[in-house]
């Protein structure tokens, strides 16, 4: 049994999700029914992550089995691409080792959120849409507290699976760019819907309402009910997943 990873692109506009669910079509769904016409057999992906429902990834990670001596991974790349609809993009296809997981091998995953306080008729679907200036110094103050917790809990989407809410931030940074707010952060893992109940909170601060002391007492709490309200999931982008390059085959 040999071990792949492929490695793609997605608008999520039109998804539930990465991961299957009953309620609507998600990206692995998407994948997996395509791989499953290519190889002509059921072969389930696994994630580097499970982006929410309408999140974009420019760069997102999976991996699956297959038991053949030998796949044509460009040529699987390409008829990938052919079955999938245009909003999922696969960009290579590589074989690496038997053990190595998309998920549990990444060394960290890096999102991006795109504000916007201008009216765009072109790009408004990708960009969150918000009233008024921010106060960009009192959201990097408050960004930069981050770094000082590993328990995120109160930024975490409640009753989940996971066994620990300790996250390890390496970055977390904003700029202005053309009148937009771009909030950058990389983690070794995120939680479910944290990035969003961050980049949420941290706009209280922008708007004057929070200081690095709130900010502190939020994050201690380890209550999801003390941080401010999630931001939409259509201006967020998985941009970037690293992994060691042992894992190669």
């Amino acid at each position: 049994m040999k071990r792949y990873f492929i490695y793609l692109s997605y608008n999520g506009e039109k998804y539930c999700g990465w991961q299957i669910q009953p309620n609507g079509m998600s990206v692995q769904e998407a994948i997996e029914t395509a791989l499953a016409t290519l190889l002509r057999v059921h072969t389930p992906i696994v994630g580097a992550g499970r982006t929410d429902a309408g999140v974009h990834a420019r760069k997102m990670v999976a991996h699956f089995d297959n038991e053949k001596d030998y796949l044509d991974l460009d040529l699987l790349a390409k008829k990938l691409n052919s079955l999938l609809p245009r909003d999922i993009a696969i960009h290579k296809v590589l074989e690496v080792h038997p053990q190595a997981h998309a998920r549990f091998d990444a060394i960290s995953r890096l999102y991006r959120y795109y504000i916007t306080t201008r009216k765009d008729p072109f790009l408004h679907h990708l960009k969150y849409k918000v009233y008024g200036d921010l106060d960009l110094d009192a959201m990097q103050s408050c960004a930069d507290v981050l770094f000082e917790y590993e328990d995120f809990t109160s930024f975490s989407k409640l009753h989940t699976d996971v066994k620990t809410n300790n996250c390890t931030i390496m970055q977390a940074r904003w700029e202005r760019q053309d009148g937009d707010y771009i909030f950058t952060i990389k983690a070794n893992r995120f939680l479910r819907n944290m990035v969003r109940s961050v980049v949420g909170t941290l706009l209280e601060a922008g708007r004057g309402k929070i200081d690095v002391y709130g900010m502190r007492h939020i994050i201690e709490a380890k209550d999801r009910g003390a941080a401010g309200t999630s931001v939409p999931g259509h201006a967020l982008f998985l941009e970037d997943i690293e992994y060691d390059n042992s894992i190669l085959g």
